[in-house]
């Protein structure tokens, strides 16, 4: 435990509406930080959460080869199939019930296509800043289907690369809590001045207290543990990163 008191917890709602929307025709994003064309000096980040973007990519379109740099990337289809490619040799297709991260280090180019050439694929990207700086560029990708568990935080990225879930160079916990029950449940917060970002997927939930709705999220620090209480049929991806880089 970190022996900090809940009451002394911050916290900070971002609500689906009040991200940034823009549509490209081939691409429709919702950005919940700066990114790109969209700057805002009071959404640059959450920690060392930097992105996180919640994407439908058009059937056959998608992201030409590009570049990236001392990134830890994680990508979550909820819906679809992606193709990635990449200068390091990897290839192949990503599908809703699977995870990737790449952590890009000295330098990595990609590409990420629909896979699909009838129905639009939707993901979330998330950007974490490392915790290493030109690290070799690496790439994991895994099924979640043998290890998926409902109405518990299910682990599915840790640092440690014999844990459950993919690894990245950060001091960060990323968990799917998929409920189909009524439930109350405490997340405790194992990183000393890490806080935790949930993001409601699908659903409805009351996060230490402030009630949230489909693709709401809250972030929350100087605590040692977040309370949740779900409604049925919820989903929330739960990221606790460092609050310092």
């Amino acid at each position: 435990m970190l022996n900090i008191e809940n009451t002394l917890a911050n916290s900070v709602i971002h609500t689906a509406d009040s991200r940034n929307s823009a549509n490209f025709g081939w691409l429709k994003v919702n950005h919940t930080f700066s990114f790109a064309n969209y700057y805002n000096p009071e959404r640059m980040n959450f920690g060392v959460l930097r992105v996180l973007n919640d994407d439908v990519i058009a059937p056959g379109k998608g992201f030409d080869t590009h570049p990236h740099k001392n990134m830890e990337i994680i990508t979550i289809p909820l819906e679809g199939k992606l193709r990635h490619k990449d200068d390091m040799g990897n290839e192949g297709i990503i599908s809703d019930s699977d995870i990737q991260v790449m952590s890009a280090g000295k330098g990595v180019y990609h590409s990420e296509f629909n896979a699909d050439n009838n129905k639009e694929v939707k993901v979330l990207q998330i950007w974490l800043d490392p915790n290493k700086n030109y690290v070799e560029p690496r790439y994991q990708q895994i099924s979640l289907n043998d290890i998926y568990t409902k109405n518990k935080f299910f682990q599915i990225l840790s640092p440690d690369k014999n844990d459950q879930g993919v690894w990245i160079h950060q001091n960060s916990w990323f968990y799917i809590v998929d409920f189909d029950a009524v439930k109350t449940i405490d997340y405790n917060i194992k990183g000393l001045n890490n806080g935790v970002y949930c993001l409601v997927i699908d659903g409805k939930a009351s996060i230490n207290g402030s009630d949230l709705g489909r693709r709401d999220a809250i972030g929350i620090w100087n605590t040692d543990s977040v309370n949740i209480s779900v409604f049925k049929h919820t989903k929330i991806l739960l990221m606790e990163v460092p609050m310092d880089s």
